[in-house]
This record gives structure tokens, C-alpha cells and sequence, in this order.
């Protein structure tokens, strides 16, 4: 059996990571840690050692591109794949775009769960 994979989901919303959280690791694959402040991220990341990040964009301490940009800055984390979510945009607008920023694929909120389990392992296979 190959280990979990380790997730970890920054979000300044409380029941966006619980429920994150709660349907990733029932899937069985899948270690995730959470975080709800932006700041704390970088310090969360190099504790937990993520196989992937689920990143909010907006936030209201720190926004998502600075965040991303200190994880990439990190020579412990700077491989670590990163997928923004926003509710900047719909999921029809990211519809078969690949939508990126930057580097990083980003997703809408609310997210499709399939859709993000999807992207996830697209994104640990790469």
C-alpha cells in the first residue's frame, strides 16, 4: 500500500478547510492540514512537508500570490505543487482552459470535488 499523500489547505474560511479536509481524507488517499491564516502558512508548509497545496487567492491578512510566493521562495518547498482556489471566477469561465496563475493551476469556488481530486493527482504525477 503507498502512503498518504500529505495536502495541506490554506483558506481564510473555517468551513471551506473543514470540508476540504473531511472529503479528501475520506477517500482514503490523502493526509490533510489545514490552515486559516495566511501568514502562518509558510510555517505550516515547512512543518508538514505537503505533497501539494490547496491555496485560497483572496484573503484578508495576506493574499494567495504572496503566500505562493514565499512557498517557491522556500528551497524546502519550492517544488511543492500549489492549486489556487478563488471565488474570483465560475467554473464555467475555467472550463476546459487550463486555467492558470503564474504557474499554478487555480480552480473555482465552490469547488467540484471530483474536478479538484482530478487536478490533484494530475498534479502529484508531474
Amino acid at each position: 500500500m503507498s502512503a498518504k499523500k500529505r495536502i495541506l489547505v490554506v483558506d481564510d474560511e473555517p468551513s471551506v478547510t473543514r470540508s476540504l479536509k473531511l472529503n479528501l481524507e475520506s477517500s482514503g488517499g490523502y493526509e490533510v492540514r489545514t490552515e486559516n491564516d495566511g501568514t502562518n502558512a509558510l510555517v505550516a508548509a515547512r512543518s508538514f512537508r505537503p505533497d501539494l497545496i490547496l491555496l485560497d487567492v483572496v484573503m484578508p491578512d495576506i493574499d494567495g500570490g504572496d503566500v505562493a510566493t514565499k512557498l517557491q521562495a522556500d528551497p524546502l518547498l519550492h517544488d511543492t505543487p500549489i492549486i489556487f482556489l478563488t471565488a474570483i471566477v465560475t467554473n464555467e469561465e475555467t472550463k476546459g482552459r487550463g486555467a492558470l496563475i503564474g504557474t499554478c493551476v487555480f480552480l473555482a469556488k465552490p469547488v467540484d470535488l471530483a474536478e479538484l481530486k482530478k487536478t490533484i493527482e494530475g498534479n502529484l504525477r508531474r
